[in-house]
């Protein structure tokens, strides 16, 4: 193989590295923002034309956001998304993945909790150079609920744990991160 084909080569696998990386960054994008109530962060993860299949619902990619914002804040107080197991087969501008995820819910009160799991199973294109969501079709596949008891035995209330916000006052969004940001459980 002459420096040329090798030169070539590398660019092509330093090029497939870079796509899987970006796939990789908008599915973890969608998760946060979800759990930020970050509208743009959701919608940034989405191209304009996008599908998100939630069970039997068929929800635009731009409108998922303001539908997982209003479901997630009656049901519980905080979310938190969690992207495991993570394949992607990658063909030109078009890319296919499937994500595990664990969805952690504290209830209202925060006395609550609830787990589902499943997978992100999503198509997605590179247009104009940027990977984005085009279709997520979402399982659940297990589904738990008990108490919100940690190990101390203490209730997540009143445990003086740190406390995440679900908008940009977050300490995640901080800069520089400091000490005084954030609530307390």
């Amino acid at each position: 193989m002459n420096s040329e084909d090798r030169l070539a080569a590398l660019e092509a696998k330093v090029q497939e590295l870079m796509d899987r990386q970006a796939i990789f960054e908008c599915i973890k994008r969608n998760s946060r923002g979800n759990d930020r109530f970050d509208v743009q962060l959701i919608a940034s993860s989405y191209h304009p034309d996008a599908l998100h299949e939630l069970g039997e619902k068929r929800i635009p990619g731009p409108e998922y956001a303001t539908h997982a914002n209003q479901a997630h804040a009656r049901i519980c107080e905080v979310n938190l998304h969690n992207v495991t197991m993570h394949t992607c087969e990658i063909d030109g501008d078009v890319a296919h993945a499937e994500s595990y995820s664990i969805g952690l819910f504290a209830d209202k009160g925060g006395q609550t909790s609830r787990v589902l799991a499943g997978r992100y199973i999503d198509r997605l294109e590179k247009r104009n150079g940027e990977w984005r969501i085009a279709l997520r079709r979402a399982t659940v596949e297990v589904a738990l609920e008990g108490k919100a008891v940690l190990p101390n035995g203490k209730m997540l209330p009143g445990s003086g744990y740190l406390k995440g916000n679900r908008d940009r006052t977050d300490p995640s969004y901080e800069r520089p991160l400091g000490t005084d940001s954030g609530g307390r459980w």
